[in-house]
């Protein structure tokens, strides 16, 4: 069996890769920002966990941003504890590739991190993101508390008018709240950094997110 048949349908709980235990290795600092990969939340600072394709370009859209004090690659959103990429890419865990940001709110807003998300790739494309297709790179955005789930929804509303002006179809972006974020293997964080010339398949539609779009707190 090729773990990297893409398939645009998600995988059954009871069907899903069984995972393991013990979380994979990673690197102890963030190559770029120097900051801890697996911080601990301090006061005034936020989660915020994105789907928008491969996650090497992904995270490199939030590490560059003003306010971000740190970012990891990972999976989330399925039913594999701590599953390898090469499980995710089968799938067979229910998990999309997405980034964990954790913000400075004194800085920088969830509203912001938003407007990034939806410019950085496009949101209407199901199963995929360009050539990158199978259900880890779906859009989604896994929110991590009650206010971040109303601005994320009245995000996708908002740019949803903005799409349909420009003459595009449905956002298929899955809004829910945040289960498990596995940490995904040390070569994939900060990748880009790492590989200035490597694959990044990110895409936007060059439709602009209105401004404002979301009033709640995140």
């Amino acid at each position: 069996m090729s773990w990297f048949g893409h398939t645009s349908d998600m995988i059954e709980p009871d069907r899903a890769l069984p995972g393991r235990a013990t979380e994979l290795d990673v690197p102890e600092r963030h190559l770029v920002l120097g900051s801890p990969l697996r911080p601990p939340l301090s006061d005034g600072f936020g989660r915020a966990i994105f789907g928008m394709g491969c996650f090497w370009g992904a995270e490199r859209k939030f590490w560059v941003a003003n306010g971000v004090y740190t970012t990891a690659a990972g999976y989330s959103g399925g039913y594999t504890p701590n599953p390898t990429y090469e499980e995710v890419c089968s799938g067979r865990t229910g998990h999309a590739e997405v980034v964990l940001v954790v913000f400075d709110e004194s800085k920088t807003s969830y509203d912001t991190l938003l407007s990034i998300f939806w410019e950085s790739h496009n949101p209407t494309q199901g199963m995929r993101q360009g050539n990158d297709a199978g259900t880890q790179y779906r859009s989604a955005i896994y929110t991590t508390t009650p206010a971040q789930k109303l601005a994320a929804e009245q995000s996708r509303a908002d740019y949803q008018s903005a799409l349909d002006a420009a003459g595009y179809g449905a956002i298929t972006t899955e809004v829910k709240e945040a289960g498990p974020f596995y940490y995904a293997e040390d070569y994939h964080q900060q990748y880009l950094a790492r590989n200035p010339n490597g694959y990044c398949g990110l895409g936007g539609t060059g439709v602009a997110c209105p401004v404002g779009l979301a009033r709640a707190d995140g």
